[in-house]
């Protein structure tokens, strides 16, 4: 058949047809007055055959800039790291791929294995005492922190850091709405959280401190003193969001006595696909280990005393009664969760450790670099693997220019911060090599000194 991709035959339409009683499709669309219907020709391309249309969109996907035509030090969020090749051959086995709820454990033993293995990763890693079965993205997954600390507190006010992501602050908003919940933001000073703001704003009705760490801006926040500024008031939680490759190297919130640690778990595995979809993770103290958003695989043995794993807890109204229900997220992001699973194990403690090491040290060279040829860095103090850079013209004319020359630049903070025009934040993971950082600072100050 020419049109093999097509969904249905002549053949196939008059049964349809012949079943519900109509003789024509148009029989269908009695109810909709004649004048309303449009009775011409969509303008849309004739046709096509399917080896001709696989070529035509070959064309088109060709005419993308991707990681592999150009070399990108474009991150905010999403970024190029390194994936282990085992990664992709265990997440695309069918028995992985296909799966999608463990609710019947003795058939889903491998899958809750899996998402075991993630949770346990996590709570290393945030030196948290539990970790949930994965969410969807870091921003969501940070969302779902606010409205538990509100929920749980019983107040109704929080304090957002501006240094964390702009999409997950905007996101917050936008969950804070339905149980009514105050947002209240504070400024950043110097690229970290203004904690003299903070100060002033915390107070007896704040359910919870969100900060990011490292920042959006790449910077570390300093958690120690704001941990002692929550401290002032009861029953306040501090929230961290944080890039769980940064935590590698970098002491852990859990240390600092966060209540709840969240992120996206894209650093781990997961390619930089268009911006999707991610995996966010959620770690929390065995306090609340009960209000916990989404569900817990649990280790347990049967009745032979052989290993096996369970859902343990599942927090949604679907499973539990709806006033005592934590959130309604329906699913897991368990197919990602394999793979950043798979990318942590793959590199091991030490390989890890290293990899974010690797990261500091070439941002640290970039910064070097950048300001051997005369360009400023906003920001001092200790950064993880991005920095803010002022360019001093417009960061999009700018990202133009670096594109000709197979560049993709970093991200123009004036979209979110009229403040930042001409500031531009770059991002530099493992996988940049020396001659590439230093073609990208070459390329950048010349057009710097134009």
């Amino acid at each position: 058949m020419e049109f093999r991709y097509l969904p249905m035959t002549d053949s196939d339409k008059k049964e349809m047809l012949d079943r519900i009683g109509v003789q024509t499709s148009e029989e269908l669309f009695a109810d909709i007055p004649e004048n309303i219907r449009f009775k011409g020709e969509l303008d849309i391309k004739p046709p096509r055959n399917e080896y001709q249309l696989t070529k035509e969109l070959t064309q088109l996907a060709d005419q993308n800039v991707t990681l592999k035509s150009h070399t990108s030090f474009l991150g905010a969020g999403v970024y190029d790291h390194y994936i282990p090749s085992i990664v992709d051959h265990v997440i695309s086995r069918s028995e992985f791929y296909t799966a999608y709820t463990p609710y019947q454990p003795e058939i889903s033993q491998g899958e809750l294995q899996a998402i075991f293995e993630f949770q346990t990763m996590i709570c290393e890693l945030t030196s948290m005492d539990v970790a949930n079965s994965s969410m969807y993205d870091g921003g969501t997954a940070l969302a779902e922190a606010v409205n538990l600390s509100a929920g749980q507190t019983k107040k109704k006010k929080v304090l957002v850091s501006k240094a964390i992501h702009p999409e997950s602050l905007a996101v917050i908003h936008s969950y804070a709405k339905g149980p009514g919940v105050e947002v209240v933001e504070i400024d950043h000073k110097d690229g970290l959280t203004d904690l003299d703001q903070l100060e002033k704003e915390i107070d007896e009705n704040t359910a919870g401190v969100v900060v990011q760490y490292p920042n959006f801006f790449g910077q570390i926040e300093p958690l120690a003193k704001v941990r002692e500024i929550v401290d002032t008031q009861k029953k306040t939680m501090l929230i961290t969001s944080s890039n769980p490759l940064a935590l590698g190297y970098l002491t852990p919130p859990g240390e600092f006595g966060a209540d709840i640690v969240v992120g996206d778990a894209q650093v781990f595995g997961i390619p930089a696909q268009f911006g999707g979809p991610h995996c966010g993770y959620f770690a929390t103290t065995k306090k609340l280990m009960r209000k916990v958003p989404g569900r817990l695989v649990g280790q347990t043995v049967d009745e032979e005393g052989r290993r096996g794993f369970v859902l343990t807890l599942q927090a949604r109204e679907q499973h539990i009664r709806r006033d005592k229900a934590t959130s309604n997220i329906c699913s897991n992001q368990a197919l990602n969760a394999l793979a950043s699973s798979v990318a942590m194990s793959s590199l091991g403690k030490q390989g890890l450790k290293k990899m974010s090491w690797m990261n500091i040290q070439k941002a640290a060279y970039l910064k070097k670099q950048l300001q051997a040829r005369g360009m400023k860095v906003a920001y001092e103090g200790p950064f993880f693997n991005e920095l803010v850079v002022n360019v001093g013209q417009n960061v999009t004319e700018v990202n133009q220019k670096l594109l000709q020359k197979g560049f993709i630049g970093g991200y123009d903070l004036s979209m979110t911060d009229e403040k930042l025009d001409g500031h531009m934040l770059i991002a530099v993971t493992e996988v940049r090599t020396k001659d590439e950082i230093d073609d990208f600072v070459k390329e950048l100050g010349d057009i710097h000194g134009q």
